[in-house]
């Protein structure tokens, strides 16, 4: 009988110790870093250099953030296709840092621009030094 139990705690001791030492829980096949912490947007952005916030569901996600030099009147378009993994199809994005908008889930990256909806395409919005830019992937419903 004490043999048993001996082999029993052993398995248990076991078992608790894989748990403990194992890593957080991780999104294989992933590239994209996911967090909820999306308090930046309220600090100051340098003189030279836009902030751009990639999120998801109204920041209810952040997906990337970026803070990035630029000079008066650079296009949000080719400041992201610099810096950001995008898709497009046309001047549509489709995809940032390979989170996709669906069709079938009826999402869409809107952006905005120092809190207001922007009334052009990012292939026409010329940028301001200091700037805050959020595209976040949103129900077009």
């Amino acid at each position: 009988m004490k043999k048993w139990m001996m082999q029993v705690a052993v398995i248990i001791l076991g078992i608790g110790l894989l748990i403990g030492c194992s890593p957080e829980e991780s999104t294989e096949g992933s590239n994209t870093s996911v967090s909820t912490n999306n308090t930046s947007q309220t600090e100051e952005v340098p003189e030279d250099s836009v902030r751009i916030t990639i999120s998801i569901n109204e920041g209810q996600e952040s997906v990337n953030e970026q803070e990035i030099q630029i000079e008066e009147g650079e296009i949000l378009l080719d400041v992201m296709e610099d810096n950001f993994f995008i898709e497009r199809d046309g001047a549509y994005i489709t995809s940032i840092e390979r989170v996709s908008a669906s069709e079938e889930d009826k999402t869409a990256w809107m952006y905005f621009v120092n809190d207001e909806m922007a009334t052009v395409g990012a292939d026409e919005y010329e940028l301001s030094p200091g700037d805050k830019v959020v595209f976040d992937l949103q129900s077009w419903e």
